[in-house]
């Protein structure tokens, strides 16, 4: 009977995240708290621990980066990695993925990415590359850059998930940044030799042909010669291209300008500070103010507070030094999609400790064998559910929890943890979708295999170059 109870709970917790995927938006928290309620009132089960840190890490973190937004720092990021993208054409299948994962640890967030889908294709476009191969690995590597950040959202979960562990930010980090590294890099070689290029591709030639695209003024003269001397391309501008149907073949591409408002790049400094000041006292627990804990051993603030701390000052400064209008942070984009991230950690944390806690010697217990016995397990698991949720932060709460349970070494489960990359395991993503979009030579795209698309080679490739690295980097990392 027990074991048909906890089976129905599961329906419980699996069909909340479903029906929170399926509602979209605030629906995935929302969906979880009724699950919550389903799980005590109906199954009787004491409520879990509310996860306050975690959702307030994340509010604070967020408000700092809309201040920002508002006071025009992201532009100036965007400015900078554009000009980094477009100033190394011919490496542009190695160079923009690691900008991206850059740029997405800085900023905490991977909506930066979406600034540099445009930048990224034309770059590729304008000098006769395939752009499925820079498009597809850097949408991957921005994941990346999510569990690398001391400032995203996941990483809120996961630093009050490991307190007392004896694995705090530092040690994560330590992890995480150098595998993630490896991880881009290892993509963008494999990616490098993924699809035919342009003027091979049937898809290209036919959108030629159409006069859906034009052929870019790198390729002209080739082009023209492999249709029979003679044949131009249909002169059809292309999402802002500047190569025209008669320009010589070496004509240098006009640069893509990210206008940057005054006081963009205080702003943005400002922030990057603030996160750099996170890592110090991270790195040197002596920095942080101690107090004495129940035994009387001074014991530093933990880096919960630290970050809260922080990122709220951060917040005020800007606000202060670039008269940012409080109103106006209240209505930047990032702040509505750091709220909808922080109710749907808050549902399905508190759904997720409900169930585990309740069910730990029917369910954990078995489960946590057979991840002890196989760790790995914990790495598909975690690719497998984030697919799912398309949430970071809540397969993070679902998923490490039990992983910690099973006796786990903090090190292992750590090099594990960006198998959160399967975030990209469907097309339900809108960096996604809009690099298929931008893409008008065709060659990024999608299937009607829901699992097969531009994507999924650079994420399997990233997932096991990024989980193989952090294993041997643990290694070498003091808990």
């Amino acid at each position: 009977m027990e074991i048909v109870l906890v089976v129905l709970q599961a329906c419980v917790v699996i069909g909340a995240i479903m029906l929170g995927v399926r509602t979209g938006g605030l629906g995935l928290g929302l969906w979880g708290v009724v699950g919550t309620v389903i799980l005590v009132f109906v199954f009787q089960l004491p409520p879990g621990e509310i996860p306050v840190n975690a959702f307030f890490i994340i509010i604070a973190v967020i408000t700092a980066s809309s201040a920002m937004q508002a006071a025009g720092g992201i532009d100036y990021l965007v400015a900078i990695a554009s000009k980094i993208i477009q100033a190394n054409p011919k490496r542009l299948t190695y160079v923009a993925p690691i900008v991206a994962f850059v740029f997405t640890v800085l900023s905490g967030t991977s909506n930066i990415f979406f600034a540099l889908i445009p930048v990224i294709y034309e770059t590729a476009y304008r000098n006769g590359q395939r752009p499925e191969r820079a498009l597809a690995s850097s949408t991957v590597t921005s994941g990346l850059g999510i569990t690398a950040s001391p400032v995203s959202a996941a990483m809120a979960a996961y630093l009050v998930l490991m307190e007392g562990t004896g694995y705090g930010l530092p040690q994560i980090l330590l992890i995480t940044i150098p595998a993630a590294i490896v991880a881009c890099i290892v993509t963008s070689i494999v990616q490098q030799r993924i699809g035919k290029d342009l003027l091979d591709d049937p898809v290209f030639l036919k959108r030629v042909e159409e006069g859906t695209v034009e052929v870019p003024a790198a390729l002209k003269a080739r082009y023209e010669a492999k249709v029979g001397g003679g044949a131009t391309a249909p002169a059809v501008r292309t999402g802002g291209s500047d190569a025209s149907a008669d320009a010589p073949a070496d004509a240098k591409p006009v640069r893509i300008e990210h206008p940057v408002p005054p006081g963009g790049a205080t702003a943005a400094w400002i922030f990057v500070t603030g996160t750099l000041l996170i890592v110090l006292l991270g790195l040197f627990p002596s920095l942080r103010p101690a107090f004495p804990d129940a035994e009387g051993n001074l014991e530093p603030i933990s880096m919960n507070t630290i970050i809260e701390m922080i990122m709220f000052t951060v917040a005020l400064v800007i606000i202060l030094v670039r008269k940012v209008k409080p109103s106006a942070v209240v209505e930047q984009p990032l702040l509505k999609a750091g709220f909808v991230a922080a109710v749907a950690l808050f549902g399905i944390a508190w759904m997720a400790d409900t169930f585990i806690s309740a069910n730990e010697e029917t369910i954990i217990e078995p489960l946590g064998k057979m991840i002890e016995a196989n760790p790995l397990l914990l790495a598909v698991a975690l690719f497998i559910v984030c697919g799912l949720t398309t949430s970071q932060s809540a397969t993070t709460n679902t998923m490490i929890p039990i992983a910690l349970a099973a006796g786990l070494a903090p090190g292992v489960i750590t090099a594990m943890w960006p198998s959160l990359i399967g975030v990209w395991l469907f097309p339900a993503n809108g960096s996604q979708i809009a690099a298929v979009e931008t893409d008008l030579t065709g060659s990024t795209k999608l299937t009607q295999v829901p699992v097969w698309h531009s994507f999924t080679i650079p994420m399997l490739v990233s997932w096991v170059a990024v989980v193989g690295a952090g294993l041997l980097i643990q290694l070498a990392v003091p808990a």
